[in-house]
């Protein structure tokens, strides 16, 4: 932990037959069907890695598709969005009725929690930028309205992002954690920059993104303490409990879950922070507003899939 991928190839020197590279791209993303034109002759190639729970990789293969199915979604259900870049190559990206060509240079995103097809042809490579869904902090019926389209593809956010996601994905294996991970947040600002850019003024007049904005703003401001809770929040802004929750569902997810994974992201951000290699596992956890040490090693690793001790720096 992170975990850790292959290096960026510049030619195919280390190469995956279908089935090892099935299994790497189930290891990297989420549960995927992945299928190839020429299953005996396939090549492809994975590297990146993850930081906490934020997944950034290239890949670079044949003609191939992958499928994220109702079954799949049923069985593994994972609340993340996928952007990715095309950087060399073309492909399709199918969801929710959407067909969207994408040629060299395009962009899109995509959501895990409803079936989507990508479809790449032969010498395709891609970024990928994997993220969970309450990192972009955009209420779901906007950002539904952007989902497998082209983004920024003639715009100066666009012309932004496109060489940072790229150039994350090829460097981001030999970067130290903390960095890493700085850098995924930065990549996800710019992603959020962008789809706020593709939805113009839908951002700033609908009443629904404006408490929202406001809500997720009041939380960050409090996640320190431990009595932030739904009655504390809906208070604050002057609505009843019952349509903070309604707020959230919209997002497929409750202020709970909100409330606790934002925690988390804080406490590995300073677990893995080398300034903060003298305070104690339970010190960071207190001061993010968990109230017992073992709760939070539990939640910690639940979310992670390793111990809080396993992420910190090693000392000299």
């Amino acid at each position: 932990m992170p975990t850790h991928y292959r290096q960026a190839p510049d030619t195919y020197d280390s190469v995956l037959p279908l089935d090892a590279f099935r299994a790497a791209i189930r290891t990297a993303v989420v549960s995927l069907n992945v299928q190839a034109h020429s299953p005996g002759a396939f090549q492809g190639a994975l590297w990146g890695r993850a930081a906490g729970d934020v997944h950034v990789l290239g890949i670079a293969a044949d003609a191939h598709s992958v499928h994220r199915t109702e079954s799949l979604i049923r069985e593994a259900p994972q609340h993340f969005f996928k952007f990715t870049l095309v950087e060399r190559g073309a492909g399709l990206i199918v969801q929710g009725g959407r067909e969207t060509a994408l040629a060299s240079g395009d962009m899109t995103f995509y959501d895990t929690d409803r079936p989507y097809s990508l479809v790449c042809a032969a010498d395709t490579r891609i970024s990928v930028v994997m993220f969970p869904k309450d990192l972009l902090g955009l209420p779901a019926d906007l950002t539904a309205r952007l989902t497998a389209t082209k983004l920024g593809a003639h715009s100066p956010v666009g012309a932004i992002v496109r060489p940072y996601v790229a150039s994350l994905s090829s460097q981001i294996s030999d970067m130290q954690a903390h960095p890493a991970r700085r850098m995924c947040r930065g990549a996800i600002d710019m992603i959020s920059a962008l789809i706020e850019d593709g939805l113009g003024a839908q951002t700033m007049v609908s009443p629904h993104g404006a408490l929202m904005r406001q809500v997720l703003a009041y939380i960050e401001e409090h996640l320190a303490s431990p009595e932030l809770s739904p009655p504390m929040i809906a208070s604050a802004h002057f609505i009843s409990v019952r349509h903070l929750h309604a707020i959230f569902n919209d997002q497929g997810t409750t202020v709970s879950t909100v409330i606790r994974n934002r925690r988390l992201e804080r406490c590995y951000d300073q677990l893995i922070d080398p300034r903060s290699a003298d305070r104690s596992v339970t010190a960071i956890a207190l001061e993010n507003g968990f109230v017992d040490a073992a709760h939070f090693s539990r939640t910690f690793r639940a979310h992670y899939g390793v111990p809080p001790s396993v992420v910190r720096p090693t000392r000299a």
